[in-house]
């Protein structure tokens, strides 16, 4: 069944949730501290990893790095175009709405925060693409299953420290990995392993970003960066047109 890997997904996102909180109103803040501390420690983990196993290359017996200039630009421009649409503040827009409109939500302080968040860390990465591909060009959604068990135990972690907004980040992930499966059959022939790739050491710098903003640092828009993850598109497509070009 085509599809089947995004609900399951969804399925496991919602169910983690609801056992996060249960698990809330019987934890005292303290715990919700270490474990903002430890889902923190945890994004930098997966940032770090997931930027490392694309830039980071291992050459005649020692290290090299590769695409650092097309990271760059990407974040870059890709920061021009956030902060241009504001599309944080929209994305806050869309939690605040929901939050009046939610009565498990409405007294909490973290409700955008954790839908916001949540939806970041569930959409971003490699998985949600290579996976949501598998399952709709091949029906086979085992990616998207492995997927969807990390989501739900992230989902317990967060929702205990954040609040019931994780529940919306379950629109996110249906619309994102449920448009890819949906539309795989038109956008894998312009999906290389290169630039999936690329999408995905952006996406795994957006979650390094999270964690910042998870230890109550100076917040990172990391909304805002949004549109850097999609912008190796464009600029791969411009170095298979100009080959000299340094990225």
């Amino acid at each position: 069944m085509t599809g089947l890997g995004t609900i399951v997904n969804c399925g496991t996102v919602a169910l983690g949730t609801t056992l996060g909180l249960l698990l809330k109103g019987g934890l005292p803040k303290r715990f919700e501290k270490t474990i903002m501390s430890a889902l923190a420690l945890c994004a930098f983990f997966i940032g770090i990893g997931g930027v490392l196993s694309q830039i980071l290359v291992l050459e005649d017996g020692a290290f090299s790095t590769q695409y650092t200039m097309l990271m760059v630009l990407c974040l870059s421009v890709g920061a021009l175009i956030g902060e241009a649409l504001d599309i944080e503040r929209r994305l806050e827009g869309i939690g605040e709405w929901f939050k009046k409109r939610i009565p498990a939500g409405g007294n909490s302080s973290t409700f955008v925060e954790a839908f916001v968040s949540a939806s970041l860390l569930f959409c971003v990465g490699a998985m949600s693409i290579v996976g949501a591909l598998e399952d709709g060009l091949n029906g086979n959604p085992s990616i998207l299953f492995a997927k969807a068990v990390m989501d739900g135990v992230a989902s317990i972690v967060f929702t205990a420290s954040l609040g019931a907004g994780v529940y919306l980040s379950i629109l996110a992930v249906l619309v994102y990995e449920g448009g890819i499966t949906l539309l795989a059959g038109l956008i894998r022939p312009f999906l290389s392993d290169l630039l999936i790739g690329q999408m995905s050491c952006i996406g795994s710098v957006l979650i390094f970003a999270i964690g910042f903003n998870l230890l109550d640092s100076k917040k990172i828009k990391v909304g805002n960066l949004l549109p850097a993850m999609f912008l190796p598109v464009f600029f791969l497509w411009l170095k298979g047109l100009f080959p000299w070009l340094p990225w």
